[in-house]
């Protein structure tokens, strides 16, 4: 009797997810094991053969506040996964971020009682705030794939199974990584200088955030008129977005700001943005862990609605918000965070890492960092998941 094709269902919420379910889609294939992958996933995942029911986007909501706009929709969509995976079960469901979401469809999978074994791949900030939540995750969740070792530390005295998997971009992106040749891959001047502006890859940061960004340009261009301010946009939908903005900003500024789209599969042009800049100015979230592993001086921001600010300061249980700081125990980066986060705040944090000499400090713990995360022994996410069902 032929053995069935193992099945597993993946759910992602945003880009950084959908990169990180691609590759451990490949993973399995290049290790030779034959799997059906269906859910919920990006364009990199789509690429790959991945079968999705819903769009991404639909999860792209962020903000306790902000949810409460989308909830109808996003228990809609939840029920509709519980509703497939009740007909014709997947053998692991494995959530990939996207924790207020993913853990509650593992909460509702297992009231059901399906012969589903359940992952969160990226640990819950549970560590950081909200630490109420590791009681749900020790009920809900079979396997936590971590990607730093402290989270594995963690779950532990929760008695909680837990993989340090590692970050795969610590290993993906090289301890010498050179600026001129990364903006040379981009078309760019080497010899000119670039301020990477990443104001977040969702509609509603965009909104947010997108006008800091562009005021901070704005004021930063008066002074130093010889910078050039790179911007990506993952779709045409946030270009156009970011577009609508620009045409309310003087044309001598305008002139000075490249929108850069994204054109491949694989959406990696924050990535290549970052890489070929000589600072950057960025939304607080994992892609400042990209931009340390670029090793880039950086700054980083993040606004929240009013009342979900307040609600996550009660929560929140750490000194930090950005990974880099997190990783290192102590403030290597800027955090300007909601009543700090002003144009001209954004304009002087940029303005200082100008100076050569405090943007190479601030590289070179980029660099320590990176080699930290390297040493350490991980474990293979592929492995650690089929040991779920062997």
């Amino acid at each position: 009797m032929q053995k069935r094709k193992l099945k597993i269902g993946i759910v992602v919420g945003e880009v950084s997810g959908d990169t990180l379910g691609a590759k451990l889609i490949r993973s399995f294939r290049e290790q030779g094991i034959d799997v059906e992958f269906e859910g919920i996933g990006g364009p990199q995942m789509l690429a790959e053969g991945f079968k999705s029911y819903y769009p991404m986007d639909i999860l792209s909501v962020m903000g306790i506040v902000e949810v409460l706009k989308d909830i109808k929709k996003l228990f809609a969509v939840r029920d509709g996964l519980v509703d497939i995976w009740s007909k014709d079960p997947v053998d692991i469901f494995i959530g990939i971020d996207a924790p207020d979401f993913n853990l509650r469809l593992s909460k509702s999978l297992k009231q059901k009682q399906l012969p589903i074994k359940t992952v969160q791949y990226v640990s819950p900030s549970v560590w950081a705030w909200r630490q109420g939540r590791v009681h749900g995750i020790k009920a809900s969740i079979d396997l936590v794939l971590c990607l730093f070792p402290f989270e594995k530390v963690f779950f532990k005295k929760w008695d909680i199974p837990a993989a340090f998997v590692g970050h795969p971009l610590a290993g993906q992106l090289p301890l010498k990584n050179d600026l001129t040749e990364a903006q040379t891959e981009l078309g760019l001047d080497p010899a000119l200088k670039y301020i990477a502006l990443l104001p977040g890859s969702r509609r509603g940061e965009i909104e947010r955030l997108g006008p800091l960004v562009l005021d901070a340009a704005n004021l930063l261009h008066q002074k130093h008129p010889d910078y050039i301010f790179l911007v990506p946009a993952i779709n045409e939908a946030r270009k156009q977005q970011i577009e609508s903005l620009l045409v309310q900003y003087p044309a001598s500024l305008t002139a000075r700001v490249r929108l850069i789209e994204n054109s491949g599969r694989e959406s990696k042009i924050g990535r290549q943005v970052m890489n070929a800049s000589n600072i950057i100015a960025l939304a607080s979230g994992t892609a400042t862990l990209e931009a340390m592993l670029l090793h880039r001086p950086m700054v980083t921001f993040y606004k929240l609605h009013w009342l979900t600010y307040r609600i996550a300061k009660l929560l929140v249980k750490i000194h930090y918000f950005s990974l880099p700081n997190i990783i290192a125990g102590k403030k290597v980066i800027q955090e300007l965070i909601q009543s700090e986060a002003t144009p001209e705040k954004l304009a002087t944090e940029i303005e200082k890492l100008m100076n050569i000499e405090v943007a190479q400090i601030q590289v070179m713990q980029h660099i320590t960092m990176h080699k930290q995360l390297l040493s350490s022994n991980s474990e293979d996410p592929v492995k650690a998941i089929l040991d779920l069902v062997q």
